[in-house]
């Protein structure tokens, strides 16, 4: 798996390769956020002829996550995860960590879901 930032090179690898969107950065304080995606590359041949279901689910996944319908994402992360030749599987677990945590404490009305690194 290769993870690329930005929609440009998402879109072009997109042509070829299944592009997956992760989370999204904002590297510099009050910059536009950058979209992070991965590109998988390797699959078990049980999961080619689901590659449709189970990238529709990953892309409700993220869709839901920002709607903040953290029972969603759980049930969602339930069928994903050990998918993806296990690649993204520690994504999955994050995702759960902050989950859990939001579920306890709200991140608030303002909270857009992005990660900042500055």
């Amino acid at each position: 798996m290769h993870i690329i930032m930005g929609e440009t090179e998402s879109q072009e690898l997109g042509e070829k390769y299944t592009v997956l969107e992760l989370d999204k950065f904002r590297l510099i304080e009050n910059a536009e956020p950058v979209q992070a995606y991965c590109v998988i590359e390797n699959m078990a041949i049980s999961d080619f002829s689901r590659l449709p279901e189970l990238t529709n689910l990953h892309t409700k996944l993220m869709e839901n996550y920002y709607k903040k319908n953290w029972s969603f994402c759980e049930q969602a992360i339930e069928h994903l995860a050990g998918h993806w030749n296990n690649e993204l599987d520690t994504f999955y677990d994050e995702i759960i960590d902050r989950v859990n945590k939001y579920k306890e404490e709200d991140p608030g009305d303002d909270w857009d879901g992005v990660i900042d690194k500055n």
